[in-house]
């Protein structure tokens, strides 16, 4: 049996067959995505998070992935791969307010797929910046990411006394 290997050629080799096999599996998997906004993504299928219920208002928009720079951490922007020109700017909610208590209920165990690992737990609150220009994270309904599951939920709060608009300081300039 005969494969194609790089640049057209022929092999009968079956040991590079198996090779090109896997290579083709390989990339098969990885993709890139174009982000007006943060530029070319190189992803593996398995980086994506899934989001059975969307997220409110943008309930069709099921995977996403994180993207972090270290030139603007703690901001982890969270990059719709269906959807290239969304992506939200998030922080995780200990950067926002250090004593955050996320307190998951039995339903929001359910939403995540299974009672996740403490540990395999994210956080993020989504910041938004008002008609006044100062942004604001909403804390009453983090965006909750199960990162063993890959699995993710924006689960509300309402008992918690968490805003949805906690005013974030301005850095100095």
């Amino acid at each position: 049996m005969e494969s194609t290997a790089p640049g057209g050629s022929r092999t009968t080799n079956p040991s590079l067959r198996k090779d090109l096999a896997r290579l083709c599996r390989w990339q098969a998997r990885v993709a890139v995505l174009e982000s007006p906004r943060l530029g070319p993504i190189v992803f593996d299928s398995e980086q994506v998070i899934r989001f059975p219920a969307g997220l409110p208002a943008f309930e069709d928009e099921t995977e996403f992935l994180l993207v972090a720079r270290e030139a603007t951490a703690p901001v982890v922007f969270l990059q719709s791969v269906l959807r290239p020109e969304l992506a939200f700017i998030t922080l995780p909610v200990t950067a926002v307010a250090p004593d955050y208590n996320l307190g998951l209920s039995p339903e929001d165990h359910r939403q995540l797929g299974g009672e996740p690992d403490a540990g395999s737990l994210l956080a993020l609150a989504i910041v938004t910046v008002g008609p006044e220009r100062r942004p604001t994270a909403n804390l009453l309904a983090p965006v909750v990411i199960d990162l063993a599951r890959r699995r993710g939920a924006q689960l509300l709060r309402p008992a918690s006394g968490y805003s949805h608009a906690h005013e974030l300081p301005l850095p100095c300039s």
